[in-house]
């Protein structure tokens, strides 16, 4: 078997599809995009796929990872890694149907029936966040993410802290105390006040912290531990086992959450799951992409023993009229039920795309970005 043609989507929100074919009629569907940098992604993965990969055989998956990893005097970084990553996914699709077998199978099997996920919420103030809060709980979800704050300076007033504070406060006594809280600082926030603001959440006993600082920071991780009972997590700016191997070494996290779409995909996420079991840390894969991604994430889930949660924005209790899941034949694949989905059990990553659609969808004009923001007094802010 040879792969002989392949196919990149960019659709709605902010995905890049890719399908890859093979001279026996299998397909295989991954998701390779860098958020804010779709076309520079879609430009890597045709540069991999024309100058390596048309021709190969696509069962030998790690001799490829192998080849597109270390056949270049540069590797490394979100962009090639992602590319990589999404290559990868589709490769082990197409290895699936092979076999006839889901992925989780021909990654050893399962090590649990199922996984946790978690909802989303969002809102500009303490009462907004509240009910965004009781409305997943009453669509299902037992665990929840949030924003700890916006933009804040590097060294800011009591009042934000407090406002801060205010936001997980609501959450908390709407929901009580059996539901699982999540906490994002998104990296906004500096070595200095994460310290402070860390204290302040506490009462309210999150889950765990997440991106308290920025990776180029995490030599501070220690002393924000220090001040902290709050499990910390961190890891989606992460993008190989060598970049995850200092954080592991050096016990800077609790939880690690590689993206299967931006950390060399299936094949490397699953290593980087297997180190940290090693150091005793858990594992909550990162996901906020499309359904491809999220698969992909459930299938090393089912397989990883130290996965304790997964995280996902497709609002994947509604799948009916969701135009999230609507890329899906079958839109109910993930069987959410109490705030678990399950991995999809038919072969290769076991969802079917609705290729018309994709190809509808794929007119649209995209091309997402961020938004840029900044101070009071001009400079720029982290997003």
């Amino acid at each position: 078997m040879e792969v002989t043609n392949y196919e990149l989507f960019e659709v709605p929100p902010r995905w890049v599809f890719l399908k890859l074919e093979t001279d026996e009629g299998l397909t295989g569907w991954g998701e390779p995009i860098v958020e804010g940098h779709a076309k520079t992604t879609i430009a890597a993965v045709e540069e991999i796929l024309d100058n390596y990969l048309i021709g190969k055989d696509p069962l030998e998956i790690e001799r490829h990872w192998q080849a597109m990893y270390r056949g270049r005097h540069f590797r490394g970084g979100p962009i090639l890694m992602s590319s990589m990553a999404g290559i990868d996914q589709a490769l082990w699709d197409i290895k699936g149907k092979h076999y006839g077998a889901p992925v989780y199978d021909l990654l050893g099997g399962r090590a649990r029936d199922r996984i946790l996920t978690y909802q989303w919420i969002g809102g500009d103030t303490p009462e907004e966040i509240r009910e965004a809060a009781a409305a997943a709980v009453d669509d299902g979800y037992t665990a929840l993410k949030m924003a700890a704050n916006s933009q804040v300076r590097r060294i800011d007033s009591p009042g934000v802290v407090e406002r801060i504070r205010e936001r997980l406060a609501a959450v908390r006594d709407e929901v009580g105390d059996d539901i699982d809280i999540a906490v994002d600082f998104r990296g906004r926030i500096t070595s200095g006040m994460a310290k402070w603001v860390a204290s302040k959440l506490d009462p309210y006993d999150p889950m765990f912290y997440e991106e308290p600082v920025l990776p180029e920071h995490f030599d501070a991780l220690p002393r924000i531990e220090s001040h902290t009972k709050t499990p910390l997590a961190s890891g989606e700016r992460l993008y190989s086992r060598w970049e995850f191997q200092q954080t592991l070494a050096n016990g800077l996290v609790d939880i690690v959450q590689p993206d299967p779409s931006h950390a060399g995909g299936i094949t490397e996420v699953k290593k980087i799951a297997g180190a940290a079991e090693a150091v005793d840390v858990a594992v909550a894969l990162h996901c906020a992409l499309g359904p491809i991604a999220f698969a992909s994430c459930l299938h090393i889930d089912a397989t990883t023993s130290n996965a304790f949660v997964q995280s996902q924005n497709l609002d994947i209790h509604n799948p009916e009229q969701n135009d999230l899941l609507a890329y899906l034949i079958d839109p109910d694949i993930f069987g959410f039920q109490s705030g678990y989905v399950d991995a999809p059990d038919e072969p290769g990553l076991g969802i079917e795309i609705d290729e018309s659609f994709v190809r509808e969808q794929a007119d649209a004009q995209v091309d997402w970005q961020n938004p840029i923001w900044y101070h009071d007094d001009g400079s720029i802010a982290e997003w």
